[in-house]
């Protein structure tokens, strides 16, 4: 790069970094300006313009206020107080920001439970919520009755669109009716400051079940600013949302794209890649989030006519990989890309704000002062960062792998991290006496590494990189190298354990096109990757398990394994003189006696 390139980049960055952080300097953690606060003067701003657009219509930010005016009316007819809890279980609808903006409107928290859940991991997170009551919809009862049956449920339960409500539960359309529309007085709050908290969200559940994390009202007016702020959201914005209202990404980050400048947020039930262009295209939509794997699901669809005709001018997300950063942006035609770092409950924030491919965000070296992000070199081994002869830790060089960690500041509002409802989980994640005597930095479980122009680069969870022939094996690496191969639609690599042999094997779950050629895939493999990355084991799916955000499971598969008895999809074994052979009973006992070697 060229003297003149070089200071046109650093002052795009600077310029940008400065803009952002003047529009979200106001947040503090003891301020009275609470998320309602917030909201409201925004709803004054904007009236009389659409805030949700439907299938149905449209929903003004008048209208929106006015719902949520009802809701909070509700929650104190019901003798709930500040920092009492309702726990809200529905499908994506407009009305689900206004619930959760009603009940902060008096100081009440809203648990965002996932709406997929079940049985036992419904039951967990209603019972780690602390909630009394809950508001679902009619359509979610036989998933709220399953949880239930796992525990003692005392929860009360008031639905919206069931009309009469079962016995036992409340009829929730029909109890705000009656409420008032006005805004309930402010001394209902007054007693609170920005770092209590106005959420809860709760993990993803990858690896385990959710936990359950309070969002203070500082991290929730961020979530909703910092990227309306990023890419200049005004009124005439529309926001297409298919990720899951209860997630920190669509919920906060997606909506406040929206509704924090006074543009409008077209709610969709869910995520449908072959209706996604036609649907941007109708809304006139200029914006989108995206997170884990829709990017690539969207490019495994057909060409379609709207996706050459739309308004998108910037999608926002996380998880965009590098193999197809580039033929994702050229066939969609996408002005930019801000690809971003973060967890709902961390303090480790990055944003690419020069649409780098492949980078999920940047700070310059000569600004690393005013950031409180470092990588730490990391032993695979122990999973924990390296600590010298000194007891301290090292700072990884770039292009060396290292796990990013995030310095605790509780008076700074992106720098706080107000842990979990659980002491234990929270005090997991905290790292003390990293870098100097009695400090404390938050653990992200994420590796990545950094080049000298200060790019970061996602490399793959704690825990998902395993050994194999003593050497580290990042499964993010060899996925995106295995989806570099021409109808790979999905690859979930994971290490599976091998009797005899110390470490894990690698094995690949896909997702391939119906012409797929198998012996073409090993040969590419063979070239990209290295002999001890290569994976021994191939599984091919009709479809990918991934969560409500499109992040891929790999818990089951792990424990399923390559035993054709219990893995009903084709598996294939990587021979060394025979290439990918079916893997059959007779085969996999060879495996596991011995007889046949790896």
């Amino acid at each position: 790069m060229g003297p003149i390139s070089y200071l046109g980049r650093e002052f795009f960055y600077l310029k940008e970094l400065l803009r952002v952080t003047r529009e979200v300097g106001w947040i503090k953690p003891d301020s009275e300006t609470l998320t309602p606060d917030h909201l409201e003067e925004i709803v004054d701003q904007h009236r009389d313009l659409p805030v949700f657009i439907t299938e149905t219509g449209e929903i003004s930010y008048a209208e929106y206020d006015a719902y949520a005016n009802r809701v909070a009316h509700w929650a104190l007819g019901q003798g709930l107080k500040p920092g009492d809890t309702v726990a809200i279980f529905l499908t994506n609808r407009w009305e689900y920001i206004a619930l959760w903006y009603g009940l902060s409107k008096v100081g009440v928290v809203a648990a965002l439970v996932n709406y997929q859940l079940r049985g036992a991991s419904l039951a967990h997170c209603l019972s780690i919520s602390g909630a009394s009551k809950v508001i679902l919809e009619d359509e979610l009862k036989d998933a709220f009755d399953s949880a239930c049956d796992e525990i003692d449920c005392e929860m009360a339960p008031w639905y919206l669109d069931r009309t009469p409500a079962t016995e036992g539960a409340g009829d929730f359309d029909e109890a705000i009716a009656g409420q008032p529309a006005d805004r309930p007085s402010r001394e209902h709050r007054a007693n609170l400051r920005a770092r209590d908290a106005c959420l809860k969200m709760y993990t993803s559940g990858t690896t385990g079940m959710p936990k359950a994390a309070p969002l203070a009202h500082t991290r929730v007016m961020y979530y909703l600013n910092i990227f309306s702020a990023g890419c200049k959201a005004g009124p005439g914005d529309r926001m297409f949302m298919v990720l899951p209202l209860y997630h920190s990404t669509g919920g906060l980050c997606g909506v406040g794209c929206a509704i924090s400048r006074g543009g409008a947020l077209i709610v969709r039930k869910k995520f449908s890649a072959s209706l996604f262009w036609d649907e941007v295209q109708r809304y006139r939509a200029t914006l989108f989030m995206y997170v884990g794997e829709l990017c690539r699901f969207l490019l495994s669809t057909p060409p379609n006519p709207a996706e050459d005709d739309h308004d998108i001018r910037c999608i926002i997300g996380n998880g965009l990989r590098p193999d197809i950063w580039v033929e994702f942006q050229k066939r969609f035609a996408i002005p930019r890309i801000m690809e971003f770092y973060g967890a709902t409950e961390g303090n480790v924030g990055l944003v690419n704000l020069d649409s780098k491919p492949g980078a999920i965000g940047r700070i310059p070296p000569w600004l690393e002062w005013r950031f409180n992000v470092a990588l730490a070199a990391f032993d695979y081994a122990t999973e924990q960062p390296v600590r010298g002869p000194d007891g301290f830790c090292r700072k990884a060089e770039p292009g060396e792998v290292g796990e990013a960690i995030g310095r605790i500041d509780p008076n700074d509002t992106r720098f706080r991290f107000e842990g979990y409802q659980n002491k234990e989980e929270t005090a997991k994640k905290i790292l003390h006496d990293v870098f100097e005597k009695g400090d404390a930095w938050f653990r992200t479980g994420d590796l990545m590494k950094r080049d000298k122009a200060g790019y970061f680069y996602f490399v793959d969870r704690v825990g998902d990189t395993f050994r194999w022939r003593s050497e580290n094996v990042s499964t993010n690496e060899v996925a995106e190298a295995i989806g570099r191969f021409a109808g790979v639609q999905q690859a979930n690599v994971y290490g599976v354990e091998v009797p005899g042999y110390p470490g894990r094997a690698g094995m690949a779950a896909l997702v391939v096109a119906p012409d797929f050629d198998l012996a073409g895939l090993r040969a590419h493999i063979h070239e990209a990757l290295p002999a001890y990355a290569r994976p021994v084991f191939i599984r091919l799916q009709q479809e990918t398990d991934t969560t409500g955000t499109f992040k891929f499971r790999k818990v089951d598969l792990v424990k399923q394994g390559y035993d054709p008895k219990t893995v009903k999809d084709p598996l294939w074994f990587d021979d060394d003189q025979k290439g990918y052979i079916a893997l059959k009973p007779a085969l996999f006992t060879a495996i596991n006696d011995g007889t046949k070697r790896l």
